[in-house]
Formats: C-alpha cells, sequence, structure tokens
C-alpha cells in the first residue's frame, strides 16, 4: 500500500506540472502537511467541535473558546461529556446558543446513532459531506475543512472558501475573484490532489509571502 507522505508528494509534484503559477507558489511555500489526524469517534467529535467553535470569529478567539469548553470538559471533549453540559454552562465558555444547539445536536446524532461518527472512516467524501451536513448548523464548508485536516483527504476542492478563491486570483494575476461555480471545473485538472491544489491557494494568502 503507497503511504500518505508518498501520495503527499506525488499530489505536490502534479500540482506543480499542471500549473505553472501555484508552482511559483510552492516554490517558496513551506511544504503541504495536510494528512490523518487521530481516526476516533471522540478525536472527530472533538475536531468538529473546534471547526463549530471558529466559525465566523478571528482564530485568536476560537481559541481562547475552545480552551475554556475543553476546561469545562475536564479535558475531554466528547459527545457523552459535552451532551450532558447545559447550555447556560457552554454559552458562559463564550458559544453563541446556534453554536451549543450544533454541538449538542452532533452529540445526539451520534449517541442516539442517528449518524455513525466512526463509520465517516470508511466512507467517501460525498458521503462524509451528506452525513455531517445533515446536523444542524454544519455546512458544506465545515464538512470540507474536516475531510482536509482530520481525515487527511487530498481530493478535496473547497471552493466556498473565500480564501481559496481569493489565493486562485492573486496566483493567476486575475483582476476579478472567480465564483464558486467558476472556480469549481478549474479544480479539475488537480485530481486526484484537489486539496493541495487549494492548500497553496491559502499559502498565498500568507503575509511573509511575496505575492
Amino acid at each position: 500500500m503507497v503511504s500518505h507522505s508518498t501520495h503527499l508528494r506525488r499530489g505536490i509534484e502534479h500540482v506543480k506540472s499542471t500549473c505553472p503559477d501555484l508552482k511559483k507558489v510552492i516554490e517558496v511555500s513551506s511544504v503541504c502537511n495536510i494528512a490523518p489526524q487521530e481516526q476516533s469517534v471522540n478525536s472527530y467529535y472533538e475536531s468538529l467541535v473546534r471547526s463549530v467553535v471558529a466559525q465566523q470569529i478571528s482564530s485568536v478567539a476560537a481559541a481562547s473558546i475552545n480552551a475554556k469548553v475543553k476546561k469545562l470538559a475536564k479535558g475531554k471533549i466528547t459527545p457523552r461529556v459535552l451532551v450532558n453540559r447545559t447550555e447556560s454552562e457552554l454559552r458562559s465558555a463564550g458559544l453563541s446558543a446556534a453554536k451549543v444547539r450544533t454541538i449538542h445536536g452532533l452529540a445526539n446524532a451520534h449517541l442516539t446513532k442517528e449518524i455513525n461518527l466512526a463509520s465517516l472512516q470508511d466512507a467517501n467524501n460525498d458521503e462524509v459531506i451528506k452525513t455531517l451536513s445533515s446536523v444542524w448548523g454544519i455546512g458544506r464548508w465545515t464538512a470540507e475543512m474536516f475531510l482536509m485536516f482530520t481525515m487527511g483527504r487530498l481530493d478535496v476542492w473547497p471552493v466556498g472558501d473565500l480564501a481559496v478563491r481569493r489565493g486562485w486570483k492573486l496566483a493567476h494575476n486575475m483582476k476579478e475573484m472567480p465564483t464558486e461555480k467558476q472556480l469549481d471545473p478549474l479544480g479539475n485538472p488537480f485530481a486526484p490532489y484537489r486539496s493541495i491544489a487549494a492548500w497553496y491557494c491559502w499559502r498565498v494568502l500568507e503575509p511573509e509571502e511575496p505575492w
């Protein structure tokens, strides 16, 4: 079986050979580090909680709230632990009522077997997105970030991510930022390594890079 690191190296070379503009980005950026994290129900749930917390707030604020939630959970962010934390307790950590609803909803969905987080490991990308998006408050973007940064999937093309579209615009010296619909087919040549192309679109926006 080919290792993930080998697939990653092949993917980077594929992106370089496919797109001269992203090749320039790759040559001045750090090496793409998309890789699968611990594959378990609790790690999946904690990762999704972090993503929900981070929705529409700064990374600094998200880190602070995540730390408070973890303290409230006594270090164990699991479906069973958080489903037993009241809305007022979670709100005291800085979560909005909507985010509490999502975190509780995801926990309940797993505990009642409405969804099975453990089964995601063997599901394809579309199945993972469909399963997670069935939970109120979790949309396609959150599911795609989960696929990339928790499951380490290398063929995700998150056209709904504003930063990916901005990075593509800058890397290709375009006057206008592409829409989701416009960017979608432009990812096809990068398959099965579209996550890597997206990752380097993000790198374009890093302040230390000469763009």
